[in-house]
């Protein structure tokens, strides 16, 4: 495939919408494959994953070197990121996704009508579900194997900066899961990330069933205003963890911390703790010194300020939405 911005939009379209109607195909035979053959596929799909892990590292290396010589930031070149730990990180994520129940044909509501009649609701595959992200090139692996779980063929578009490591991902993920009878074009990676694209993925309501946009707040809203099809979609990303009056301490206060510096570079890593009144005497101190030992500045309300005297800074109003 050509290199990003080689495509005229009468190419990107052509190219698009022939994933389209792949996708379609696709799902149609995915809709009615077993639990085992999904679970077989996504097991040779992480096997393939480490298989192939030397050229999916090096195709990150190129990624990583564009970024910085277009002046990424360290957190964004972190997101960026791959090697051998995160890698097997991402193989061993799809055999979790292997491990998890099947949703398809779960009975969610039955019920007997007067007249003998018997309604059932029951999950069933959306079908074919596009996913618009930035960064992250693990996000490639965890939107895919979720779809192949559920019965869904994918769509994917990433960023430009992860261009090389998504392909590298992209075609380890359909290759494996073919060797287990994975339907041809199952998996698709828009292997361009001109904006064109995403206005071609919204307007494509007569493949795409869903669509599904991870990113900054800019990239949600011309999703959102394109789109021909329903969206899934959150914009800011503000992360909170509550800790009630009844909670385990010891448990809340190590997901608290996990929460929030095990990788703070992430979309969903922790901003906001919010701590019952009955509880924040005892419960903030030891976790605020467990913050601070890993180099994470408190800012807080006066409830709080007050319980913690200077460990913490006086949080602005535009604290509790940033």
């Amino acid at each position: 495939m050509n290199a990003v911005g080689e495509l005229s939009p009468e190419e990107i379209h052509d190219a698009v919408f022939t994933m389209g109607r792949q996708a379609r195909t696709a799902a149609h035979s995915l809709a009615i494959l077993s639990t085992r053959q999904k679970n077989a596929m996504l097991e040779s799909m992480a096997a393939e994953l480490r298989e192939q892990s030397a050229g999916i590292l090096e195709e990150n290396a190129r990624d990583l070197a564009t970024g910085e010589a277009n002046g990424l930031t360290s957190a964004m070149l972190d997101r960026l990121r791959l090697d051998e730990a995160r890698l097997e990180a991402v193989a061993g994520g799809v055999e979790q996704v292997a491990g998890l129940a099947d949703p398809v044909g779960e009975i969610l509501d039955e019920r007997t009508r007067p007249n003998g009649i018997r309604i059932q609701q029951i999950r069933v595959p959306i079908g074919v579900i596009g996913i618009i992200y930035e960064s992250r090139p693990n996000v490639t692996s965890d939107a895919a194997v979720l779809c192949l779980k559920s019965g869904n063929a994918t769509i994917l578009r990433g960023g430009s900066e992860a261009i090389h490591s998504n392909r590298a991902i992209a075609a380890a993920l359909q290759g494996g899961g073919e060797k287990e009878g994975l339907p041809p074009h199952s998996i698709q990676l828009i292997p361009f990330a001109d904006r064109e694209s995403v206005k071609e993925m919204a307007s494509m309501d007569r493949y795409l069933d869903l669509i599904i946009p991870r990113g900054g707040k800019g990239l949600i809203e011309a999703v959102v205003s394109q789109a021909r099809m329903p969206v899934i979609k959150h914009y800011d990303g503000i992360c909170h963890v509550f800790v009630d009056v009844a909670a385990d301490q010891v448990m809340a206060g190590e997901i608290t911390v996990d929460a929030k510096t095990q990788k703070p570079s992430v979309c969903n890593a922790l901003e906001t703790l919010l701590v019952h009144e009955a509880l924040a005497g005892e419960f903030l101190p030891a976790v605020a010194q467990s913050l601070a030992a890993r180099q994470v500045e408190l800012r807080g309300c006066p409830k709080t300020r007050a319980i913690l005297g200077d460990q913490v800074v006086a949080a602005s109003e535009e604290d509790w939405s940033t």
